[in-house]
């Protein structure tokens, strides 16, 4: 240690005028002692002050910049030293090495960044804005046989490219082209891994994913799937998940989503549908997503549907039926929901018999599953008379309707449940659907609908309940009355706030519950009059209209 004592000191009375041999034989000796006792010397070369000598000995021009940029990041492995790097002002001459066309530099100062920013966002934020990203991509450009340099580069895109920030700045690069060029060349496990690491993170943004799409790493994802679906080697295991996920991942854009969709004839998609068929749960998943992503456009659905991929899907979900994969059940449950918005495809799916099929996982204990399987019903019976009215007289169905509008520890599950029990009436106007659901009872829970925070749901609850008490009022009026319906409707009547719909469709259900002896007691007892009087003047003239038809109502009653 007494070598490492005299050598800072040497270095520090001497750095400025020393010969380059005395220089360079400090920082040898430094970097010996850092080799065998890092934490140590790195404590000792900050209580003798030389992180401010590196700083001047940090230029292009000097022999021992690389040696200097080698001991920083040594020191800088240890998290007590990163921030006394930072005050000692090591990261503008550091930053401005990278334009070296030295190897040795370039990679001992990219390591001594990395070290310095590792787990630091605002450190890592300062260097995007010192424009480091374009220098980067250029010299993973230049230096591409070394591996050294491109793995250092490879690091610190992964460490960037976490952050928002560096999205729009690698977007201005050809980043995209340089990652996919790379990824062909290789063909160890381990060097793919680095670059999906990087990839992962930067095909989050929609610019990106359109230019790695451009790039070609499509093709380079599905030949890894062709290489490893039947492998099982744990590496192409995981090698085979990352491909298709990504694959999923670049789907989410909608420019590079249709760009692959290419009008259902994209080679892309071709290869994606043969997925499903297939016995690796991974690549059914990944097939599944896919179809869900592609199914974001109306055009899209419809193609897909008249081309027979319904019957695909419900292949799929069939074979999980029993302990079935919940990822796979889900995927397959978001694509046929997505598939059944356009309003051509719903007779269609239903008559393919798409409902029998979701119904077949009613039993199923995992919310995820239970709300996708809602919103898939939710969307066939849309406008469908006879499918509601069909569904909505399946008891098991309703009471597990029901059972899950109380499910308390998933608020989507619960919202779900509701606009479905909702939908059954709105869509059947059925008598017998209304029965079913009294009997089950559903009524409280469209009650609660009605005091959404969700103005849609409110609505799609008050429609409901007004069906309910103009087809069958004797029915349900003692549910009614439980619920406290006639309460919650002078709640929302007198709430300045509710939406005028919200408005229109209380008063609506006020003059309907009217027919009903106890109900009629309720809204006589609770002042409705001089509620609906003022909303006479509402400046929505449906409301206004309303109001006026429903204070004749209460006056003709009272």
């Amino acid at each position: 240690m007494d070598n490492l004592s005299d050598a800072l000191t040497k270095l520090k009375l001497t750095a400025a005028d020393t010969t380059v041999d005395s220089v360079e034989g400090c920082l040898d000796c430094l970097l010996q002692a850092l080799v065998q006792n890092n934490t140590k010397t790195s404590e000792k070369i900050q209580e003798s002050g030389t992180l401010q000598v590196f700083a001047n000995l940090l230029t292009p021009q000097s022999n021992c910049t690389a040696k200097v940029a080698h001991i920083i990041a040594e020191v800088a492995k240890n998290e007590f030293m990163r921030n006394p790097c930072v005050d000692a002002g090591l990261i503008p001459p550091l930053v401005q090495l990278l334009n070296s066309k030295d190897q040795e530099v370039l990679l001992q100062t990219g390591r001594a960044l990395g070290n310095i920013c590792y787990d630091s966002h605002i450190l890592q934020a300062q260097l995007i804005n010192m424009d480091v990203i374009p220098t980067l991509v250029k010299l993973l450009g230049i230096h591409c046989q070394n591996t050294a340099l491109t793995e250092m580069c490879l690091v610190a895109f992964g460490n960037l490219a976490e952050l928002e920030s560096s999205k729009e700045q690698f977007a201005a690069t050809n980043i995209a082209e340089e990652l996919v060029k790379l990824f062909k060349k290789q063909a160890e496990h381990e060097k793919k891994e680095m670059i999906f690491e990087v990839l992962a993170p930067l095909a989050e943004n929609d610019i990106i994913k359109l230019q790695l799409v451009d790039a070609g790493l499509v093709e380079c994802l599905l030949e890894i799937v062709h290489q490893t679906v039947n492998s099982d080697k744990e590496e192409e295991v995981a090698e085979l998940k990352t491909a298709s996920d990504l694959m999923v991942l670049l789907l989410l854009g909608d420019e590079s989503m249709q760009k692959l969709f290419d009008g259902g004839k994209g080679s892309v998609f071709q290869r994606v549908l043969s997925w499903l068929p297939s016995n690796n749960h991974q690549l059914q998943l990944a097939g599944a997503l896919a179809i869900a992503n592609f199914a974001r456009n109306d055009g899209n659905c419809i193609h897909m549907v008249d081309n027979g991929i319904v019957q695909k899907l419900m292949n799929l979900l069939d074979r999980h039926v029993e302990q079935g994969n919940v990822t796979v059940q889900h995927a397959a449950l978001s694509a046929l929901r997505n598939l059944a918005i356009p309003v051509i495809n719903k007779a269609k799916m239903l008559s393919a018999g798409v409902a029998e099929e979701v119904l077949k996982f009613l039993r199923s204990e995992m919310p995820p599953v239970q709300f996708k399987l809602l919103g898939t019903l939710r969307m066939l019976i849309d406008a469908q008379a006879e499918a509601a009215e069909q569904l909505g007289k399946n008891a098991k169905l309703v009471e597990r309707l029901v059972e899950w509008c109380e499910a308390k520890d998933h608020v989507g599950v619960i919202g779900e449940s509701n606009r479905l029990l909702s939908a059954l009436i709105r869509h059947s106007k059925s008598k017998d659907v209304i029965r079913t659901i009294v009997q089950s009872g559903g009524i409280v829970h469209l009650v609660t609908m009605a005091t959404s925070e969700h103005v849609i749901m409110q609505n799609e609850a008050l429609v409901a309940l007004g069906l309910m008490a103009s087809l069958e009022l004797g029915t349900s009026e003692k549910d009614l009355e439980n619920a406290k319906l006639v309460e919650v409707l002078h709640r929302l009547l007198s709430d300045e706030s509710s939406a005028p719909e919200i408005k229109y469709n209380s008063m609506v259900l006020v003059c309907a519950v009217m027919g009903s002896e106890p109900l009629n007691k309720e809204v006589q007892n609770l002042a409705f009059l001089e509620i609906v009087s003022k909303l006479r003047s509402h400046e929505n003239k449906t409301v206004a209209q309303q109001a006026s038809l429903t204070e004749q109502r209460l006056t003709v009653a009272s």
